[in-house]
């Protein structure tokens, strides 16, 4: 899996002209799916991006958790992270197709939900616009492939 996560100040995914998720404070993740994952990749996955630390304590550094900090989380679908650069025209073939993509994207949603936090979502497939007020700005690459 590969995630980007972005420290946001608010962020929210609107659907056609609907909000689908917003949050306050908290974590804008970006999320993708590639064809060897599997759920104890997901369950850890959400495990670290849940226990980051990367908000300020009342020092100035960077050491509160995303639950020390009382945010919340929004997770959008995000099947370019696997895109194929070598040429001018990306190809998207190293993603994993939507019956393995899916259910690991609502177990991640599932397993931040479980841990006691606010989880928002776009929906999976979907043309959605992502804003975001980027804090920091602090933004942080995971690749399961190479952890």
């Amino acid at each position: 899996m590969r995630a980007v996560v972005t420290r946001v100040s608010s962020a929210c995914v609107t659907i056609a002209g609907q909000t689908a998720g917003a949050i306050g404070k908290g974590f804008l993740v970006l999320l993708g799916v590639g064809p060897g994952d599997t759920e104890a990749v997901c369950d850890k996955l959400a495990e670290k991006i849940c226990n980051l630390r990367v908000f300020e304590d009342e020092n100035g550094k960077m050491n509160l958790s995303l639950e020390q900090a009382g945010g919340a989380l929004l997770v959008v679908s995000q099947f370019t992270l696997y895109a194929d650069t070598s040429s001018r025209r990306p190809g998207f073939s190293g993603a994993a197709r939507p019956e393995l993509a899916v259910p690991l994207y609502e177990r991640f949603l599932a397993r931040c939900r479980a841990r006691g936090f606010q989880v928002e979502c776009g929906r999976f497939g979907a043309d959605m616009q992502v804003s975001s007020v980027n804090d920091g700005p602090v933004t942080i690459l995971y690749d399961t492939d190479e952890t």
